[in-house]
């Protein structure tokens, strides 16, 4: 259905707290697979240009093509999470202040579930992961990054700090697949502890 005459786009969504093992789904995943049909985005703090745009503009602009497959590693979920748990970030993102309300989250679940269902009905394939891991698990992976010369650049201090706000994400998360799971685009919750396992189901 990819390659043949009609032609799909498939967009797969990763998300999951810092060490949940997403780089290592795509690497796992997508090992047998030519490069030359993926495409993956890692969607980090949105620059000045992106932030001088609506929250989807940045994601809409790296959709896959036809035929092709565009992997995000972290995506336009971020707005209902990170901006959630830290919610000065929106003072940057020069909203109207009118529409920086209570309801903002449900305004963005809204918008996601409309945008979504556009791609759907535009011959996009959605596949959206949650790499579920606990907190002890993420502490011995944040500790085997640091004991492993190789894997010591993906530490990062402010990864440890965003630990304090733990229950503050998983509260997020969960609001955000209750929120944005639709039967164009499912939500695929995976236990992750287990790297092994995550891997199989992805």
């Amino acid at each position: 259905k990819l390659y043949g005459q009609d032609k799909w786009a498939v967009l797969m969504v990763l998300q999951g707290i810092d060490a949940a093992g997403k780089g290592g789904i795509v690497e796992h995943v997508f090992h047998g697979d030519n490069p030359m049909g993926c495409d993956v985005h890692a969607f980090k703090a949105p620059n000045k240009e992106e932030l001088d745009h609506d929250f989807l503009w940045r994601v809409a602009k790296r959709l896959p093509e036809r035929g092709r497959i565009g992997i995000f590693d972290r995506s336009h979920y971020e707005e209902c999470l990170v901006v959630r748990v830290h919610p000065e970030i929106l003072g940057g993102q020069k909203l109207p202040p009118r529409l920086v309300t209570r309801n903002i989250w449900r305004d963005r679940f809204e918008d996601i579930r409309a945008f979504e269902r556009h791609l759907a009905r535009n011959g996009t394939v959605i596949l959206k992961f949650h790499l579920r891991i606990s907190k002890e698990e993420q502490r011995q992976r944040f500790l085997a990054r640091l004991d492993d010369p190789d894997k010591r650049w993906k530490f990062a201090i402010g990864d440890v700090a965003e630990r304090n706000h733990w229950t503050k994400y998983m509260s997020a998360y969960q609001d955000m697949i209750r929120n944005t799971s639709t039967a164009e685009a499912p939500w695929f919750v995976v236990p992750a502890d287990h790297k092994w396992f995550a891997r199989l189901v992805v």
